[in-house]
C-alpha cells in the first residue's frame, strides 16, 4: 500500500514541458528540448526516455514551443523595503515582482529600519519570505553595528542566521581603520563582502559631474568618487586578502581599476546595474526626478565602456539595482527626490535588448543574470541554506533545483505604472519617458518545482 501510494504522490508531482529553446549558460546548452521537474528537481534535460515516461506518467505536460526556457535568473542587488518601508515596498510586492522578472533569487542589502545587525532580524526577514514560497531572498548582514561605521557587527553570528555576505549599502565607510579590521576580519573566516563604492564626501552630489549637471545647477558627483573608494579598496584587499564585490559601478575609470586588479589576481567580483548599463545622464531631461539615482547616470562614454566591460567579462554580473520609491517622495524637485527605482521586472528584457545591441550569443549573454551572479552568491552559502544544492543557483542540470522561468522572446510591451507589480511604480525605463518599448516578456516562473507566477 505505502509502495502504491509513493508510486502515485510520484506521479501526481512529475511535469515535463516539451518544446522549449533551453538554454543554460553554465553549460552552453542552446537547443530545442524536454525538460522533466519531480518534486523540487529537474529529473531529465534532452530527449526524455520512452521508458520514463511509460513509468512516471506526468503530473502536467507543457508545450512550451516559441519559448525560452531559462534559468532562475540571479539578483545581486534587490531591495525589498522590509522591515522598516513598507509604505514604499512590501516582501510579497517585491518578491512577486521578482517572479514576475524571471528572478528566482536575489540578494538585499542591509539599510532596512532597522538595520540588519541582529541575528533575530535576519531570521525573521528569511522566515517571512520563505513562508511567502515566490523568490528566494538572500540578505547581506551589516558591516557595522548600525551602519554607523564605528563597531563591527558579530559576523559569525549573522553568517549561521543567513546572511550571504556583509555590506554597509549606501551609507560610506569613513573610517578606513574599521574598514581594514572589516577586511581582516572577513578575509580570516572566509566572509564576502559586498562594497558600493563611492567616497563619503565625494559622494555627496545629485548628478554626475560634467558640462550638463553644471547648466542644471545641479551639485554634481565626480568620477574620482568612485575611485578613490575603488584604489582604497584595493589596497586593503592586498593586504587582508580579503573576498570583495564591488556592486554597481558607474565609470569608465572604475572599469579600469578593475581590470588591472582581477589581472593582478585579486578575488574582486563586481556589477553593474541595468540602469546605467542602458541610461546616460541626457536622460535626466528636464529634472525627470525618475532618474534620480544612485550612482547618477553618467557620460555616454562611461555607458559604453559598462557595456564593453560586461561583454568581455571584466564585470561579472548585472543587476536590476531594484529600490522602490513611494511617490510622494518622487514628485519632489529633482535634487529633493528620493533616489532609486523599480526594475527587477524589467531585468530579462534589458539583458535581451543589450545582448541584441552589442551582437552576442544569447546563451553568452545571458551569464551575466544566471551563472555569474549564481557562482558569487554561491560563494557566501553556508550552512542555513544548507538545503539548497548551491552550485546549480542560476543553472540547469539534471538533479539541480528546479528554478527556472519560461521567456517569450517576441513579445513587444510598454511599461507603464499599472504594469509593475512593484508597490514602487517609478522607473525610467516607463515608456511615458522613455520611449521605448520592451522586446521579450517572462510568461511564467518556476521555483523549487512549483509555477509561482503565470502571466494571463
Amino acid at each position: 500500500m505505502k509502495a502504491r501510494l509513493k508510486r502515485k504522490n510520484q506521479r501526481m508531482n512529475t511535469t515535463v514541458i516539451t518544446n522549449a529553446r533551453v538554454i543554460d549558460p553554465h553549460s552552453g546548452l542552446d537547443n530545442i528540448a524536454d525538460v522533466a521537474i519531480q518534486g523540487a528537481h529537474i529529473v531529465h534535460l534532452g530527449d526524455i526516455p520512452a521508458e520514463w515516461l511509460a513509468t512516471h506518467h506526468p503530473g502536467a505536460s507543457i508545450n512550451a514551443q516559441g519559448l525560452w526556457l531559462l534559468p532562475g535568473l540571479v539578483d545581486l542587488s534587490a531591495r525589498v523595503k522590509e522591515p522598516g518601508f513598507e509604505h514604499e515596498g512590501m516582501l510579497a510586492s517585491e518578491l512577486r515582482a521578482a517572479v514576475a522578472g524571471g528572478v528566482t533569487s536575489l540578494v538585499c542589502p542591509p539599510d532596512s529600519e532597522p538595520v540588519l545587525d541582529e541575528p533575530g532580524l535576519v531570521e525573521m526577514l528569511r522566515h517571512r519570505a520563505h513562508q511567502l514560497k515566490l523568490a528566494k531572498l538572500f540578505p547581506l548582514g551589516a558591516l557595522t553595528k548600525g551602519l554607523l561605521g564605528e563597531t563591527l557587527t558579530e559576523m559569525g553570528a549573522l553568517t549561521q542566521a543567513g546572511c550571504v555576505g556583509f555590506g554597509q549599502a549606501e551609507v560610506c565607510l569613513k573610517d578606513t581603520h574599521v574598514l581594514q579590521r572589516a577586511l581582516t576580519y572577513a578575509s580570516t573566516f572566509g566572509f564576502q563582502v559586498h562594497l558600493h563604492p563611492q567616497d563619503p564626501y565625494l559622494s555627496r552630489g545629485v548628478a554626475a559631474s560634467g558640462p550638463l549637471a553644471l547648466r542644471m545647477g545641479l551639485s554634481s558627483v565626480p568620477v574620482a568618487s568612485e575611485t578613490i573608494a575603488i584604489e582604497t579598496v584595493l589596497a586593503l584587499m592586498r593586504s587582508s586578502g580579503a573576498r570583495v564585490h564591488l556592486s554597481r559601478l558607474s565609470s569608465s575609470a572604475g572599469v579600469a581599476l578593475v581590470r588591472r586588479a582581477k589581472e593582478e589576481g585579486l578575488p574582486l567580483t563586481c556589477d553593474v546595474s541595468m540602469n546605467s548599463l542602458h541610461l546616460s545622464e541626457v536622460d535626466m531631461g528636464y529634472f525627470d526626478s525618475r532618474a534620480r539615482l544612485i550612482p547618477p547616470l553618467r557620460q555616454a562614454r562611461d555607458r559604453d565602456a559598462l557595456r564593453e566591460a560586461l561583454a568581455s567579462g571584466v564585470i561579472d554580473a548585472l543587476v536590476s539595482d531594484h529600490n522602490p520609491v513611494a511617490g510622494d517622495m518622487k514628485v519632489l524637485p529633482f535634487a529633493q527626490a528620493e533616489p532609486g527605482a523599480s526594475g527587477i521586472e524589467l531585468l530579462l528584457s534589458l539583458t535581451c535588448k543589450w545582448i541584441l545591441e552589442m551582437g552576442l550569443e544569447v546563451v553568452q549573454g545571458l551569464r551575466v543574470v544566471t551563472a555569474n551572479p549564481g557562482g558569487i552568491l554561491s560563494q557566501g552559502l553556508v550552512k542555513p541554506h544548507a538545503h539548497l544544492d548551491a552550485p546549480t543557483l542560476g543553472r540547469l542540470c539534471v538533479g539541480g533545483q528546479a528554478d527556472f522561468c519560461l521567456f517569450d522572446p517576441h513579445e513587444v510591451w510598454r511599461v507603464d505604472a499599472h504594469s509593475l507589480l512593484s508597490q514602487g511604480k517609478h522607473t525610467p525605463f516607463d515608456f511615458e519617458m522613455n520611449g521605448s518599448a520592451m522586446m521579450g516578456r517572462v510568461k511564467s516562473t518556476w521555483v523549487e518545482g512549483v509555477q509561482v507566477f503565470a502571466r494571463g
